[in-house]
């Protein structure tokens, strides 16, 4: 085997993407850019809905204690 990681014919010897591997790329680059964007949009909108949908709760009918339980006191 050749020296290096691998030998493959898309790379270069100093390990950059070839023409060949472009072009190979080339017909998924905006099909896979647009689903990119696709699930960071999705994301971004659960996040803000997830956000906004917790901010809206009232803890009205949580019950807060006044002051913290004391604690039972240990027999001698």
């Amino acid at each position: 085997m050749a020296s290096g990681i691998f030998n493959s014919t898309y790379y270069g010897k100093d390990y950059r993407a070839g023409a060949a591997l472009l072009r190979a790329r080339r017909p998924y680059l905006v099909k896979n850019a647009i689903t990119g964007l696709c699930l960071v949009g999705f994301t971004i909108g659960v996040y803000a809905y997830t956000i906004r949908a917790v901010g809206q709760d009232e803890f009205s009918d949580v019950k807060v204690p006044e002051t913290p339980a004391a604690k039972p006191q240990q027999k001698q």
